[in-house]
């Protein structure tokens, strides 16, 4: 897991995205207080629940996702339909969205990799997108990058 959002941007998305979020209040919150983050989750659910709550919330969920990850990075360049034209092996596969909360659609992605929405079509399930939604409703998500309208409609190979 990254533990630095701005890291992972600048990894993955282009430059001015970074100076974009380095400018927001929450972000930086976030950076600043990174370590507090888990360590108050695995302290609350100890108190809730225990340590089946502590094991399950902090190493079972862990575990999950981490294979979630991988899962992406190996079947979503093998298994699926190549959408758009990328230099890459790149496949959006849908059964995966349901897994991995839309980071499946990784073909959308690599085609628009500074778009913070991957399933571009009503039946293409992107949980992810739907959490930034609604981060952006109630103004914690600012200037969130689309890709141009007409692009997501269809340029299937």
């Amino acid at each position: 897991m990254e533990k630095n959002i701005l890291l992972m941007v600048r990894k993955q998305v282009r430059r001015d995205n970074v100076w974009d979020l380095e400018k927001q209040i929450f972000y930086k919150f976030i950076h600043k207080t990174y370590l507090l983050h888990p360590i108050s989750l695995a302290m609350l659910l100890y108190v809730v629940g225990g340590m089946p709550f502590l094991i399950w919330g902090m190493g079972v969920r862990t575990v999950i996702v981490l294979h979630a990850t991988l899962l992406v990075n190996s079947i979503c360049h093998r298994s699926g339909r190549q959408q758009w034209k990328t230099r890459d092996l790149s496949i959006n596969n849908g059964w995966m969205s349901l897994v991995t909360f839309g980071e499946s659609w990784h073909n959308n992605h690599h085609a628009f990799p500074y778009s913070a929405r991957h399933g571009f079509e009503w039946w293409q399930i992107d949980l992810s997108w739907y959490v930034i939604r609604f981060l952006q409703a109630i103004e914690v998500a600012t200037n969130v990058k689309l890709p141009p309208h007409k692009a997501t409609h269809k340029q299937e190979l």
